[in-house]
């Protein structure tokens, strides 16, 4: 059965059986040599992934080439057949902002906080969204560089569940015991939004990661942003008082190539949003070649990307949904 969200006004309608999202990667036609002299034609599938290089010291590291890469695929080693450092082309953002009633106390600093962050991130050719989630997911902006319109979404967000299973304000989806639609928030703003984006995705949430009456399970969240090519970075807020899900932020960051980063004062959140903007805008384009004929099954491929130094940790995404015939 579907599931209903007011998204805007609009409401997105998504199948809790998984729909098939645009492939990871992109089929090419290549031309191979054969003994006889004349050529044959070969589909082979374009991989390509982004990749932040932190040393041991956790500073960023940007000046390594191709050849201190290795990577592989299903523990399989792939040739990298083209490498680019990747500072100026343009990113899409998604923000997403935790608006239950755990977050009621700390709502202004983190309105605050993400205002400045993406006032100093977004370059020209950038856009950026803003969602908030509790007992409904709503899209306060729709993707735009206008960061007027950015700012005015953010500051939009409003805490409408009171904490400690309290009165709520109805929502789309009815509700008297309150609660935080985390993995739906997730599996919409990947699904239904950016998964319709191309280029350089990543998706910031501002959460203590507890969720309670998702219709999706976090698996599905992950999966819907693995194949949107989305690297999300959880900001993980709490206060006493309240459940938090370090585990749930770390799993759903890890697999999709991104970051989760504890945040216990404003200062912090602050550092949070500046170590996630210089990531950003440090990244390293990785591309490999794969035959298409072993891609079309639709499954999960695995791939590691390792640095030749030892001492560096690379942080890049898990792997991709192949797409299926």
């Amino acid at each position: 059965m579907p599931f209903f969200y007011r998204i805007a006004g609009v409401t997105a309608t998504c199948a809790l059986a998984l729909a098939c999202l645009a492939p990871t990667a992109n089929r090419l036609a290549a031309q191979e040599p054969v003994q006889s002299g004349g050529t044959i034609s070969s589909q082979v599938s374009l991989v390509s992934l982004f990749a932040t290089v932190r040393d041991k010291n956790k500073r960023i590291v940007t000046d390594l080439t191709q050849n201190d890469f290795q990577v592989s695929q299903d523990n399989e080693p792939q040739k990298i057949a083209f490498f680019s450092k990747e500072v100026t082309l343009p990113i899409t953002i998604g923000l997403l902002i935790d608006t239950s009633g755990s977050e009621q106390n700390r709502l202004p600093a983190e309105q605050d906080a993400a205002t400045r962050f993406l006032e100093r991130v977004m370059k020209k050719g950038d856009e950026a969204m803003v969602m908030s989630f509790d007992l409904d997911v709503d899209l306060l902006a729709d993707f735009t560089d206008d960061k007027h319109i950015i700012e005015r979404a953010i500051n939009k967000a409003r805490v409408n569940a009171v904490g400690g299973g309290g009165v709520v304000t109805p929502g789309t989806i009815p509700s008297n015991t309150g609660g935080t639609h985390f993995y739906d928030a997730v599996y919409l703003a990947c699904a239904e939004k950016l998964g319709t984006e191309a280029g350089r995705k990543a998706l910031v949430i501002i959460t203590d990661a507890q969720d309670e009456g998702s219709k999706v399970r976090l698996e599905e969240a992950i999966e819907a942003a693995q194949k949107s090519d989305t690297v999300v970075h959880v900001l993980l807020v709490h206060d006493p008082g309240y459940s938090w899900r370090p585990d749930v932020a770390k799993k759903l960051s890890d697999e999709t190539g991104g970051r989760t980063i504890e945040v216990s004062s404003e200062k912090k959140l602050e550092q949070a949003f500046d170590q996630i903007s210089e990531e950003l805008r440090s990244q390293y384009q990785i591309g490999y070649y794969y035959p298409a004929g072993k891609l079309k099954d639709g499954g999960f491929r695995k791939i590691k990307v390792d640095a030749t130094n030892k001492d560096y940790k690379v942080l890049a995404r898990r792997g991709f949904y192949a797409p299926k015939e």
